[in-house]
């Protein structure tokens, strides 16, 4: 029997309340979320527009073939104000296919060529490089085909849904319209099995991004591919790119399934699904870990699913103590088992980009080049002051671009399962005649100089003006690894959560970690600046005990996630919604 988090069922909930899920809208206006106000429960009116308007959040398939965009929206009457429940969005907000979406749309302009894709997520069989597994991906690939567009152009893609669960995609990095941004329950109806759906924007800033659904631990499948979009005034100067994807990989092996293992850490703990009620922020870490699960071992006794896939005796001191919680037994570079690794030919001499992406569920690399020193020139699609670096730190949902010039010879690209009992993955540079490194190479550079985004500086073309923010949001990441309560303030996800912002703001978010574990936190739909000048990202690093502020404008309206990267956390509660306020 299928696993369903929290967020899906209250998501499934939601999307049978049909138009009324979208125009939610609030009442609260500060740095707490709002969801307890007294009034009317959603209310409002979807509009179906042509080509170049906006889009339906509902429109998919049905079972009988019927397309939602060809249809048109309706009031909905509630009737008397009434008390409204935790799970009734709040009111006041935009919607998110509200017509400040569309004018924000308008805004990017129309004037580059539509791209057309399509995508069939499904199940597959994939050979990992020695190792097949039955798993679900993107027309049988992983990761699935690269999506490439050039800022200014339109995109749209089609997503055809032949999985056995609702599905959805999640442009991982785009300012989008708020209605294309892919998560059920906020800002579209889900994917049912048998459907389809149009996305459909204007792409309007270069990078290294990515998608992936945003349903449960989907993520943690092969569910995911590289959206590289091009700059049309590009600055670097390179002969060859190489687009690399980081990812951990449990699926099919033995039995295992990411639902399987969700259940299992969050197994005994309700609250770990998001229903729990006090909780203990500090606690947490090895030792309570151990205490709650029993023996130090790698790996538990066998269950129903497969082997326990619980991460017992991980250390890493670049993340502040506990590197994760579970523990892959594999780890992959463009899909393949580092015994049969990708090999990236080019010439002695050549310029290379490589564009980096962990697109893994629950773990941070350490990525080094063999031989060489890299030259980072971009983190999360923008610009920063080049700087040399040995190795790089990257965690989940982050991305790096680098400038190498290759050396002649063979050379290892290695990425360590960071704290994670030294498993790696790997890929391999040649440029002329040598011996392939093997599987368990590390290479030096691995332990040499170290980057994190707190060491980089944004470009000056890209560095935010300086403004006092206009508007503070303080969000605590609260939880323990005992209890598996995840969550942000000490209330873990629902639907109706809201951190209220309006259009134009100047807005900071501080993120303090009162727990033992670290986080990757990402912001959907925009992105913020690091302090004291640093680069321009939309997913940070948070170790434990620390705080951050980070500064974004608040130029995007809709309803937007902000939430742990780790796709375990997030499903477990660590996530929330800012929310724009209407002007009416």
């Amino acid at each position: 029997m299928p696993t369903h988090s929290r967020r899906a069922l209250l998501g499934a909930g939601f999307a049978a309340a049909g138009s009324g899920l979208l125009a939610a809208c609030s009442t609260g206006d500060g740095g707490t979320p709002a969801g307890t106000d007294v009034g009317s429960g959603p209310h409002g009116t979807h509009a179906t527009h042509g080509p170049h308007g906006p889009h339906p959040v509902h429109g998919h398939h049905g079972p009988a073939g019927h397309h939602a965009a060809h249809g048109h929206g309706q009031g909905h009457d509630h009737g008397p104000a009434r008390h409204r429940s935790d799970d009734d969005p709040p009111s006041g907000y935009l919607s998110p296919d509200g017509p400040e979406v569309a004018e924000a749309e308008r805004r990017r302009g129309l004037t580059g060529p539509v791209r057309r894709y399509t995508l069939t997520a499904a199940e597959a069989r994939i050979d990992l490089g020695g190792r097949t597994v039955r798993t679900w991906a993107y027309d049988g690939e992983l990761p699935g085909k690269e999506i490439r567009v050039t800022a200014g152009d339109r995109l749209q893609l089609t997503l055809h849904n032949h999985l056995p669960q609702s599905t959805s995609v999640h442009w991982h990095g785009l300012h989008v319209r708020n209605d294309m941004d892919g998560v059920p329950g906020i800002t579209q109806r889900a994917i049912r099995p048998g459907s389809s759906f149009d996305y459909r924007f204007v792409v309007s800033e270069p990078g290294t991004h990515w998608i992936h659904p945003h349903v449960g631990v989907q993520l943690d499948r092969a569910l995911y591919a590289p959206l590289i979009v091009d700059d049309p005034k590009e600055p670097l100067s390179y002969d060859r790119e190489w687009v690399v994807l980081l990812d951990d990989w449990l699926d099919g092996i033995d039995g295992s399934t990411p639902d399987a293992v969700l259940a299992e850490l969050t197994r005994g703990h309700p609250h770990g699904m998001g229903h729990m009620g006090g909780m203990h922020a500090g606690g947490g870490g090895t030792r309570h870990r151990r205490r709650a699960r029993g023996s130090g071992a790698r790996f538990g006794a066998s269950g129903p699913h497969g082997p326990s896939r619980m991460l017992m005796g991980g250390r890493s001191r670049l993340l502040g103590g506990d590197p994760g919680d579970v523990d892959h037994p594999f780890h992959l570079i463009n899909g393949r088992l580092a015994e049969d690794p990708e090999t990236f030919h080019a010439k002695p001499g050549d310029r290379i980009r490589i564009r980096i992406i962990n697109a893994s569920g629950d773990t941070a690399y350490r990525v080094a080049l063999g031989g060489h020193r890299m030259t980072v020139t971009h983190t999360d699609g923008y610009p920063v002051q080049h700087a040399g670096t040995d190795a790089l730190l990257i965690g989940m949902g982050e991305r790096y671009d680098v400038l190498v010039t290759a050396k002649d010879g063979v050379f290892p690209f290695s990425a360590l399962a960071e704290g994670k009992h030294r498993r790696s993955a790997l890929a391999v540079l040649r440029t002329g005649a040598g011996t392939r490194p093997g599987a368990s190479t590390r290479p030096r550079k691995l332990f040499g100089r170290l980057t994190t985004a707190f060491q980089l500086s944004a470009a000056e073309s890209v560095r935010a003006a300086r403004r006092y923010p206009d508007r503070t949001i303080d969000m605590t990441l609260t939880g323990n690894m005992a209890r598996y309560n995840w969550s942000i303030n000490g209330r873990p996800y629902t639907p109706s959560q809201r951190y209220a912002v309006r259009q134009g703001e100047r807005v900071r978010i501080v993120f303090r970690n009162h727990s033992r574990m670290w986080h990757p936190m990402h912001l959907h739909g925009h992105t913020f600046a690091l302090p004291d000048g640093g680069p321009l990202k939309d997913t940070v690093i948070m170790l434990p005990g620390r705080r951050v502020a980070v500064d974004f404008d608040a130029d995007n309206p809709g309803l937007w996630m902000v939430h742990c990267h780790n796709v375990y956390h997030s499903e477990a509660g660590m996530m929330t919604i800012l929310g724009y306020r209407s002007s009416r």
